[in-house]
């Protein structure tokens, strides 16, 4: 069967776009199983120094009196089971763009809105102790909790 080049055309560029497509999925698939992105789906806490920006983090958190009672994502992770995945591939997301194009902050910094996320798991988990001292919406008028406990999750060595 002979094809007009209309058709010839069309199906040029649908082979150039599977192709594509196809080398964009190919990458991305070697770039996860290359750096280990099915280990974050787990609660691990020797995952968050694949990368070693977080060794730091990660011995201080061993020192820290938390460590017998939560992992990384009991604090840096909502509680809430759908806002969960969102937040990690969120972070995710953005830890693998910025360790890949070495655009990161070092040491490595908190971001305002996982600030708020931590915040929220300290409320979650100590609720029945702050509940005199929350005021409002989850504290939104009182102090963080780390502006008075700065090492309740990490104990840092000087």
């Amino acid at each position: 069967m002979v094809f007009g080049r209309g058709v010839q055309a069309v199906v040029v560029v649908q082979l150039g776009l599977s192709v594509l497509v196809g080398a964009m999925v190919g990458l991305g698939v070697f770039t996860f199983g290359y750096a280990k992105g099915y280990s974050y789906l787990s609660s691990d806490p020797t995952v968050c120094v694949n990368c070693h920006v977080m060794d730091p983090q990660y011995d201080s958190w061993q020192n820290g009196g938390h460590r017998h009672v939560a992992v990384c994502n009991d604090c840096h992770l909502p509680h809430h089971p759908l806002m969960k995945w969102v937040t990690k591939a969120d972070n995710g997301f953005f830890h693998s763009l910025a360790f890949t194009l070495g655009d990161f902050h070092e040491p490595i910094q908190i971001k305002p809105r996982n600030r708020r996320v931590t915040q929220g798991a300290c409320l979650h988990c100590h609720e029945d102790f702050v509940e005199a001292i929350v005021q409002g919406d989850h504290g939104a008028s009182s102090p963080a909790c780390i502006h008075c406990h700065l090492d309740a999750g990490h104990a840092w060595k000087e």
